[in-house]
């Protein structure tokens, strides 16, 4: 059962994640002030998805690792304390404060500012979730390394 909670949990994560991101971008590229404010207030209700489902991939993943720290699983738990501590520190924080200066209209410095960092961290997130996917589905079989 975990074998199969661990994938479906770790790429709704990474679809969450990825959907907050790309909501951001094309709502401040393409966007009205209405759009961007619906999007900045939203995403912080789309956290009682994603923060279950990255609880998920990380407690699974930690049981299906059987304790080992060696090759692509070591990889793998190395990256999942800076993905937490990105998202914990950084991005949920960041979300919050982005949704209450849309909510009241304050679409100043310190909001792009803030929105500008968001994004980074949250490209952090998406590429190292991705990586670990990758590795994921190396170690199942499903992805074959590229030739040397």
């Amino acid at each position: 059962m975990l074998k199969m909670v661990h994938p479906v949990a770790g790429a709704v994560a990474l679809l969450t994640i990825l959907t907050f991101w790309l909501s951001t971008l094309f709502a401040e590229l393409f966007g009205s002030e209405a759009i961007v404010v619906s999007v900045k207030t939203s995403i912080p209700w789309g956290f009682f998805v994603l923060i279950p489902a990255l609880m998920t991939t990380g407690g699974t993943g930690f049981v299906l690792s059987k304790g080992s720290r060696a090759g692509v699983i070591g990889a793998k738990l190395k990256r999942m304390p800076f993905i937490a501590a990105n998202g914990l520190l950084v991005l949920i924080p960041a979300a919050l404060f982005l949704a209450s200066k849309a909510r009241a209209g304050e679409f100043d410095t310190a909001f792009y500012a803030v929105q500008a960092f968001e994004l980074l961290a949250g490209a952090t997130n998406i590429t190292l979730l991705a990586l670990n996917m990758r590795d994921g589905l190396r170690l199942k079989g499903r992805l074959r390394r590229a030739p040397a």
